[in-house]
Parts: structure tokens; C-alpha cells; sequence
């Protein structure tokens, strides 16, 4: 190499240094037009840079291979330089030379080997870099994660174009029931297929990121509100593309369109709006895309109060048992009772409707359904104690038990270690909603009836294949639910009066005790008269009782049942 081609090497190298670390998207072209004159200068045929995040991939060729540059001609390596990064990533670079070319001088090869070193450290520290900005904007299943998305709100505000998108917090609505239904592999497919089809309706101007297990977050531009909203709602996504196998996905929405005059003083702000909205989608009835207001901050609010109180409240026995009598509408008498829940907080009374819900949406509620239940088996056997003439009570488990392989003998300890005769115990279950969640509540009514214990069907008529449900399972009695039972002045054709007769009439002959709930009114005990529907349960006869009322019902106590409104 002489003095002239020297000059040349260094001016080279300079150029491809500043390429190299100059802050551009687009020096790409640059970068290897200036690695082409240098092969040429070192009179190379090719050169070739790879990147392998571990040793391993190295090993097995899983890594990333540039060609800078290649003349096609037959060559032979003549230069191999290699490095092992501090995070054990490697990194090198292979020079070749025609075959049949003089080798290298000394000389040109500690100046070769010094552009191999540049390209690859600087290389390197590229590549790692996106490595890097990978692990951290992405989870371990690649998915982009909760700092995406509030990088993507960071750098939309600083373009001051927040008011042109929308922000959403969706759940895919019974997931892990649709993990037993396919399996989880086909599950994890569907859910990635489910999030690329997203990505893909959003477009390259916002994003989709991942909270952790079925929960996710998207940022859009609002002109995609509809399709991206359609698509949420519900639509189908293969799991198994060689027999076009698909799912039907539903989800559970939060929607914030971002207003015009909104400033973002923390990207938190998006954040809660979302989750508020989300959450009023997720407990708030039918409608399963919710778009935010300012109460949901509130609803928000009490939702998290509610899990803050909730473990000092069972610890310290806030919750009550109050009893609803089931009456015989023909003498009278005091059949049994519902043991009902009531939260006692700082003096006041905490509705129902406004906890349920909201531990329903966790496996708290499971500890409430035994604390009640543990709470119930004291009670009666201290009435039994007492000598009292007692009813058999029915305790609410939620569906949350139901894929608990534990729960048959969790209940039987609680009954069992309080020493309550299994027959005086009648445990409520509420209907499914899909096939899977039934094969679970087949197992656990079959486990508590070789047990001794009742068992009921509450809500009979509004959940998964109502009349398989009875037939399947050996269920002792059956909850009507007040949307079956008629009201005052209703015509006995209706619908609802048929539907009620005839559901009536079906448990009667298949030997199960049916009763009524939600009865206000004498004309509906007429109508239960009418239907021989000997049990009824509502207002018309008594409210939940805490615990010292209803006891002033045991024993000879006799409801007053007209004959009939006439």
C-alpha cells in the first residue's frame, strides 16, 4: 500500500466513522458506499458483518447477516475478525479476496483489521442498542409493552397531536375459558393473532401494547374509531391456519377520544381514564364497549377502596349474615332461608351492588362465599345447641369456585369443622354461561351430592342451555328467577306466564323443589297457587333479617298467606 492509497485509507475510514455515528434514520446508503471503496481499496470480492444475540445462536447460525459488499466472483477468506461483547452478544466480520489473489501485506492487514474492529464495534453498539430498546419497550413474548405505549403518548404530545387520536384498555372477555376449550398453545396463537390483526387495522400511526395477560392498550388515530371499535366487539381469528380452525374473540373496552382542549401533565392521566372505563365495561352490565366520563374516575376510585378495605374488613368481621325466609305458601310455615350479605363499615351499611360486583371480578369473592358460609355453620349449630327447631340454609358460591378441584372439600371442612349435619347445608349455584364453565359446575354439584348436601339452581333460565342443565346434573331444588315469575295484571297467556307454568310443572315431575324468588306482591302467591309452586322467597313475606330477627322466626312462627286477592 503505497503513500497515496494510505491517505486514501484514512480519509475512508474517517468518512465511514461519521457515517457510522452521524444521528441520521437514512445513512444506511452512505455507510456502504464507503465500505465499498475500502473493499476495493484492499482489492476484496466480499465482505460480510454478523450479529448473534448469544454464543449459542452463533453456534447454530441464528443470527443476522450483512453483506456490505460482494462482486460475485469466486473468493477466499484471507481476514476474520470476531468480538464478544459484555452482555455476551458477538459480533464479526469476514474479509475475502479472489481466488488466486496475493495475500495480504502486513501492513494492509493491521489496517484491514482496523476496519473490521470499526465497523464492528460501532456495529455493535447499534445493534445492541435496538436490542436493548427491544427488551425494555417489549415483554418476554415479544409483545410491545406498558413503556411503548407511554412513549408513543410522550412523543404524540410533543408533536401536539394528542387531540387527533383515541386511547383504548380492552380485555379479552373469558380467555382462559377459551384456553381450555383450544389449549393453551392454540390459545397463545389466537391471542397473537388477535393482537397482529389490531396492529395491522391501527397502522403504522399508532400502537397496540400488552398490560399482561388478556389486557392490553391501543393508541389510534380517531378517523379509525369505528373498524378498530367493530373489531374489539367481537371477530373471529384462526388458532390452526392448516385446518383454518377459528375463534370467535370478544372484548371488553375502555374508549377515551382524546378532546381538543385536553394538556397531558402525566401520561398517567390517559391511563386512568382508560382503566375507569374499562372497568365500568367489565361490571356495568351488557354493554361491552364503554366510552369514559368523569363518574367512572369516581367509579374508579370506589373500586380500589373496595380492594384497599376489603382484607381488614374480613379480618375484623364486617361482613354480616342476614336471612331471607323461604315460606310455605300453603301453611305458612318457615322452610328455609338465603343467607344474604351485609357489609357494615364505620357505621353505615354498604350496599350489595356496590362491592359484589367488584369482587367478583377477583377470586376475593371466593373468601367471602366461605366466610359466609363459615359464619352460617356457626349459627346453626349454636341454634342447634340451643335446642331450636332450624331450617336448612342456602349459601351463594360464585362462579369463581368453580375450576377450584379443591372446593368440595374446602366446604366440607368448613361444615364439618363447625359440626353442622350436612343436610341442614344447601349450597346456590348460578348458571353458566358457556360450555366449559359447565363441565365444571357438573363435577362440583355431583361431589356435593354424594356429600349430603342440597344443592339449587339459582337464576334458573338466564344462563348456558338452561333445560341441559337440569337434566345433566342432579340438582335438589330450583331457583326461578323473578324475570320468569308474572307480574300483577299480566295476562295468563303472556309468554312469561306460559314459560313460568311450564317450568313449574317440568321440576315438579322431575322431583325437584321449586321456588320462587323475588314474590312482592298477593298476586303472584296466587299465581304460585295456581302452578303449584309450594315455596316462595321476596318482600311480600320478609326481608333479609340479621341474624337476631330471624331467630324470632324459628320455631312455630307462621306467615300470614292470604288465599287470594279476589
Amino acid at each position: 500500500m503505497d503513500t497515496n492509497q494510505t491517505m486514501q485509507f484514512f480519509q475512508l475510514l474517517e468518512e465511514l466513522i461519521i457515517a457510522m455515528t452521524e444521528q441520521r434514520k437514512n445513512n444506511i446508503p452512505q455507510i456502504f458506499e464507503v465500505l465499498t471503496e475500502i473493499c476495493r481499496l484492499f482489492g476484496l470480492s466480499k465482505g460480510v458483518t454478523y450479529f448473534y444475540e448469544n454464543v449459542n445462536n452463533e453456534r447454530l447460525g441464528r443470527g443476522e447477516e450483512i453483506v456490505a459488499f460482494d462482486t460475485g466472483e469466486k473468493h477466499q477468506l484471507v481476514k476474520s475478525v470476531r468480538i464478544l461483547t459484555n452482555v455476551m452478544a458477538v459480533v464479526s466480520c469476514n474479509a475475502y479476496r479472489p481466488e488466486g489473489a496475493p495475500p495480504l501485506t502486513p501492513f494492509e492487514d493491521q489496517k484491514l483489521e482496523i476496519v473490521m474492529r470499526t465497523v464492528l464495534n460501532l456495529a455493535g453498539l447499534s445493534r445492541l442498542q435496538k436490542t436493548i430498546e427491544a427488551m425494555a419497550f417489549r415483554d418476554d413474548k415479544g409483545y410491545r409493552n406498558m413503556r411503548s405505549f407511554m412513549r408513543e403518548i410522550g412523543m404524540t404530545n410533543e408533536q401536539r397531536l394528542l387531540s387527533s387520536k383515541v386511547a383504548v384498555n380492552y380485555n379479552l372477555r373469558h380467555f382462559s375459558l377459551v384456553n381450555q376449550e383450544i389449549g393453551r398453545k392454540a390459545g397463545d396463537i389466537a391471542m397473537r393473532n388477535h393482537y397482529t390483526g389490531l396492529e395491522q387495522l391501527i397502522g403504522s400511526s399508532g400502537t397496540v401494547s400488552r398490560l399482561g395477560g388478556d389486557n392490553f392498550v391501543a393508541f389510534f388515530e380517531k378517523s379509525r374509531t369505528d373498524s378498530v371499535l367493530n373489531y374489539l366487539n367481537e371477530t373471529p381469528v384462526c388458532y390452526d391456519i392448516n385446518f383454518n380452525k377459528r375463534i370467535m374473540i370478544a372484548c371488553s373496552v375502555g374508549v377515551y377520544p382524546i378532546p381538543d382542549d385536553f394538556i397531558l401533565r402525566d401520561p398517567g392521566e390517559i391511563m386512568d381514564k382508560i382503566i375507569a372505563a374499562l372497568m365500568a365495561a367489565r361490571v356495568g352490565g351488557k354493554e361491552r364497549i364503554v366510552f369514559f366520563n368523569e363518574k367512572q374516575l369516581a367509579s374508579k376510585e370506589k373500586v380500589m377502596r373496595v380492594q384497599q378495605y376489603f382484607p381488614d374488613a374480613l379480618r375484623n368481621e364486617e361482613f354480616k349474615v342476614f336471612y331471607q325466609p323461604k315460606i310455605d305458601i300453603e301453611t305458612g310455615a318457615l322452610a328455609g332461608a338465603e343467607a344474604l350479605c351485609r357489609w357494615f363499615r364505620n357505621g353505615k351499611i354498604v350496599p350489595p351492588v356496590e362491592f359484589i360486583p367488584i369482587l367478583e371480578e377477583t377470586t376475593e369473592i371466593c373468601k367471602l362465599d366461605f366466610y359466609m358460609l363459615d359464619h352460617v355453620c356457626k349459627d346453626l349449630r349454636r341454634w342447634l345447641d340451643e335446642g331450636r327447631k332450624v331450617v336448612r340454609i342456602s349459601v351463594n358460591l360464585s362462579r369463581k369456585h368453580m375450576m377450584d378441584i379443591d372446593l368440595l372439600q374446602t366446604i366440607l371442612d368448613i361444615i364439618d369443622r363447625n359440626g353442622v349435619p350436612h343436610q341442614y347445608i344447601e349450597v346456590e349455584l348460578t348458571e353458566t354461561t358457556t360450555d366449559v364453565e359447565f363441565r365444571d359446575l357438573k363435577r362440583v354439584v355431583h361431589g356435593l351430592q354424594q356429600s349430603g348436601i342440597y344443592t339449587s339452581v339459582d337464576d334458573f333460565g338466564i344462563g348456558y342451555s338452561s333445560l341441559n342443565l337440569i337434566r345433566e346434573i342432579p340438582w335438589n331444588v330450583l331457583k326461578v328467577d323473578r324475570s320468569f315469575l308474572p307480574v300483577d295484571e299480566e295476562d295468563s297467556e303472556s309468554v312469561r306466564s306460559i314459560m313460568f307454568k311450564y317450568v313449574v310443572a317440568m321440576a315438579r315431575e322431575m322431583g325437584l323443589e321449586c321456588i320462587a324468588e323475588g314474590v312482592e306482591t298477593q298476586a303472584q302467591v296466587d299465581i304460585l297457587r295456581e302452578n303449584h309452586c309450594g315455596l316462595a322467597q321476596g318482600f311480600f313475606f320478609d326481608k333479609p333479617l340479621p341474624v337476631e330477627l330471624f331467630e324470632e322466626r324459628l320455631g312455630n312462627f307462621i306467615y300470614s298467606v292470604p288465599e287470594s286477592a279476589e
